[in-house]
């Protein structure tokens, strides 16, 4: 299951499989993907933090679920169908990664905005030492992310990435002490919520079209969202604030 909570204008998203490492079963991510949806229809949201219960982040897809699967069944039911619900979101996302996040886990994470991780958090994408790849996503964001040598290198010998290792390929943007994880992954999520819910949204997908598209027609979007922004109160509200040396109340 997944535990969803409000605190203010951030929505806490919990994956609650503990005594299976939070292993990502269908039900659980048609969980997730309803907390998502819920949370982007409430204008009262403005982030959402993503993390795990217990010692893992997700420790992968639920094996059991996939091991009497035949290429017709996966091919025909697409079950990972499902997981691109973070992709999706609209919101900014950030993963609070607070222990293990292997294969699917890891798969997810890079599905959101922003990773953070404990100091104790592990990554990896093990899916060769199942006689598979990773399936969703996970060659093509871990490219992104950390460039083709160390992505291929993950993917090729099924080894871990430490938190530190992560941080210092760029996959995660900042790495905690274990107990401050949540504290932090939540400061940094009001602060984003305190923005503009268009500006932040629009924002999240101009930094996607990088991934997307060439430069010249990243730009190109970027600029229109840009312009877009023009037509907001939150703009007159923000700039005005600026001219007139007050802090910005931001609808």
């Amino acid at each position: 299951m997944v535990k969803s909570e409000r605190q203010g204008r951030v929505a806490i998203m919990t994956l609650v499989r503990t005594k299976a490492l939070n292993a990502l079963c269908n039900g659980l991510m048609a969980d997730l993907g309803a907390a998502l949806k819920v949370a982007e229809q409430d204008p009262n949201v403005g982030c959402v933090v993503l993390t795990g219960g217990g010692r893992a982040f997700a420790a992968g897809a639920d094996i059991k679920e996939m091991e009497p699967l035949d290429f017709k069944t996966v091919t025909e039911n697409d079950p990972f169908a499902a997981w691109t619900c973070l992709a999706d979101c609209r919101l900014p996302v950030i993963a609070a990664v607070n222990g293990f996040a292997f294969g699917g886990g890891c798969e997810i994470a890079m599905m959101c905005d922003i990773i953070l991780a404990s100091e104790k958090a592990v990554f990896g994408q093990p899916e060769i030492k199942l006689g598979v790849i990773p399936g969703a996503g996970g060659t093509q964001r871990l490219v992104r992310s950390i460039g083709k040598s160390k992505a291929m290198a993950l993917i090729l010998t099924g080894r871990n990435m430490s938190a530190s290792e992560a941080e210092k390929a760029g996959l995660v943007a900042h790495v905690y002490e274990h107990d401050k994880l949540l504290p932090e992954a939540m400061k940094m999520a009001a602060e984003i919520a305190g923005f503009g819910r268009a500006s932040t949204m629009l924002g999240k997908e101009a930094v996607n079209q990088a991934y997307e598209t060439t430069l010249q027609t990243g730009v190109q979007v970027e600029k229109r969202l840009f312009y877009s922004l023009f037509g907001t109160e939150d703009k007159k509200e923000g700039m005005n604030a600026f001219v007139t040396k007050r802090k910005a109340n931001f609808h």
